[in-house]
C-alpha cells in the first residue's frame, strides 16, 4: 500500500482485555491483516496522531537484553530472519500483558502492530509502530437509514504508542526510538514494553530552539521591541521549565511566547526541517543568548543584553566596527582613569 509518506508491509492487531481486578487476558489474531484500504486509514491516523503530540521521549533500547527482550526479538525478525511478523507480535503482545497486570492498569485496548517503510530512498526509513488504542461509542447509520449502536476506534484517546527507527537502530544512530509520555502512567508503563533508555541531549535542543525562536522572530519581521518582548518572554518560559525539570512542549512554548498566532510559531517548532526533538528540559545555560549578548577578543570580554541595542545603552557602528556603552558607571569610570584610560 503505497501514500506520498507510507508504505504499509506489515500490519496486526490483538486485544487486550483488562477488567478491573482480574489478570489482563490477550486475544490473539493468527494472521497478519489485508493490507486494504481500512488498514491504510487505520496507520495513517496513528501515525498522524502521534506526530501531532508533543510529549513524547527518545533514546535507545536499554543494555539488558534478558529484562528488556524487544531488541533481541527484533534483531531475529530483523536481521537473522529466524522470527515472523506474527511470531514478533505475539511475543510482543505477551510482554504487553505481563507488563499491564505488573503496573495494575485499569484499561485494555487494541493493540496495533505495523512495519511501515516513511519516505523514500536513501532518506526512507523501516519503521515498526506499536500502539494500544481504546474504543468509543458510536452511532451508524444504516442503509435503510435506521440507526444502530456502533463502536469505533478512538485516536483522540491514543495514551502508549511507540515507533522505532529500525533502519537507524541498525546504523547504530544515538536515538531510534520515540514514545508517547502520557500522564501519569501512560507513558511509562509503554516505555518499559519498549525497553526504552531516554536519550536526551539537553544542551543540543536548547541551541537548537534558541536558533529557531531568533530566526522566527527575524522573519516574521517584528519592530524592535515587539521582538525583543517576543525572546524575553520565552527565555523566562524556558528557565522556568528549566529550574522545575519539566520538558519543552511546543504548543504550550508557542502560546506562552507569540499568543497573537501562536499556531505560526508552533508550526516552526514543529518543522521537519528544523529538527527539533521535542520532551526534553531546556538547558538554563543554553537560552541566555535569548536576552543577552556575550563575546570575548584578546584583550577584553563583553556581556549585554539584548535590549541595550534598542535603547541606545550600546550601539554598534557597522562603518567603524566600534561598539559604543553609554550609561558607564562610576565604579568602572575609576577603574578607567586609574589604569590610564582617555
Amino acid at each position: 500500500m503505497h501514500t506520498a509518506e507510507h508504505h504499509l508491509t506489515h500490519l496486526i492487531v490483538h486485544t487486550l482485555t483488562k477488567d478491573a481486578g482480574a489478570p489482563a487476558r490477550l486475544v490473539l489474531r493468527d494472521a497478519p491483516c489485508a493490507l486494504d484500504g481500512a488498514a491504510l486509514r487505520l496507520v495513517e491516523r496513528l501515525c498522524a496522531q502521534y506526530e501531532s503530540r508533543s510529549a513524547k521521549g527518545f533514546g535507545r533500547f536499554e543494555e539488558g537484553e534478558e529484562a528488556f527482550p524487544l531488541a533481541r526479538w527484533l534483531r531475529a525478525h530483523v536481521i537473522d530472519d529466524t522470527l515472523d511478523f506474527v511470531a514478533l507480535s505475539h511475543q510482543f503482545a505477551e510482554r504487553v500483558r505481563a507488563i499491564a497486570d505488573e503496573e495494575e492498569l485499569e484499561d485494555g485496548g487494541h493493540l496495533v502492530m505495523a512495519r511501515i517503510r516513511e519516505g523514500s530512498g536513501e532518506g526512507g526509513a523501516d519503521c515498526l509502530w506499536a500502539a494500544v488504542l481504546g474504543e468509543a461509542a458510536g452511532v451508524s447509520i444504516s442503509g435503510a437509514l435506521e440507526l444502530r449502536d456502533c463502536s469505533h476506534v478512538d485516536f483522540a484517546a491514543l495514551h502508549a504508542a511507540g515507533r522505532i527507527d529500525l533502519t537507524g537502530w541498525r546504523r547504530g544512530d544515538e536515538r531510534y526510538l520515540g514514545f508517547l509520555r502520557g500522564r501519569g502512567k501512560g507513558g511509562a508503563w509503554f516505555k518499559r514494553v519498549l525497553g526504552c533508555s531516554d536519550v536526551m541531549v539537553a544542551l543540543q535542543e536548547t541551541k537548537k530552539l534558541v536558533a529557531t525562536l531568533d530566526r522566527f522572530v527575524d522573519t516574521e519581521g517584528l519592530a524592535p521591541a515587539t521582538r525583543d518582548a517576543v525572546l524575553e518572554r520565552a527565555h523566562d518560559y524556558l528557565d522556568t521549565l528549566g529550574e522545575a525539570g519539566a520538558p519543552v512542549v511546543f504548543e504550550e512554548l508557542a502560546r506562552e511566547v507569540f499568543p497573537e498566532q501562536p499556531a505560526r510559531l508552533d508550526a516552526l517548532l514543529r518543522a521537519e526541517e528544523t529538527k527539533i526533538a521535542p520532551g526534553f528540559v531546556p538547558n538554563r545555560r543554553a537560552i541566555r543568548p535569548l536576552v543577552r549578548f556575550s563575546a570575548s577578543a584578546e584583550n577584553w570580554k563583553l556581556e549585554f543584553e539584548r535590549s541595550g541595542l534598542h535603547s541606545g545603552a550600546v550601539h554598534y557602528d557597522r562603518a567603524t566596527d566600534t561598539l559604543v556603552l553609554s550609561g558607564v558607571p562610576d565604579y568602572l569610570k575609576r577603574m578607567l582613569e586609574e589604569g590610564g584610560g582617555d
